[in-house]
């Protein structure tokens, strides 16, 4: 535990700042996986369904802050690139 006034309020804050994007975070690896599972196994219009909602995360946790605007974009392609590869 820090010692420095600032350090001890800058903990709490990290603390809270974590606890409320954790979840956020894991809705959105969540969302990655169902629609990897989904290319994986060949049912393309679901994966394309399951590739709009998961775009609408990313782009939600973009807006906040959650993860920066070029990490979503990326997630985008790198998902799109699987389920266009599927057609």
């Amino acid at each position: 535990m820090p010692n420095i006034k600032s350090s001890i309020r800058s903990v709490k804050t990290d603390a809270e700042r974590r606890a409320k994007n954790a979840p956020i975070k894991a809705a959105l690896r969540n969302a990655s996986r169902k629609v990897v599972a989904l290319t994986e196994t060949g049912a393309q219009e679901d994966a394309k369904a399951t590739l709009a909602t998961a775009s609408g995360l990313i782009d939600k946790a973009a807006r906040k802050g959650i993860i920066h605007k070029n990490a979503a974009a990326r997630k985008k392609s790198r998902l799109a690139k699987k389920v266009n590869a599927m057609a």
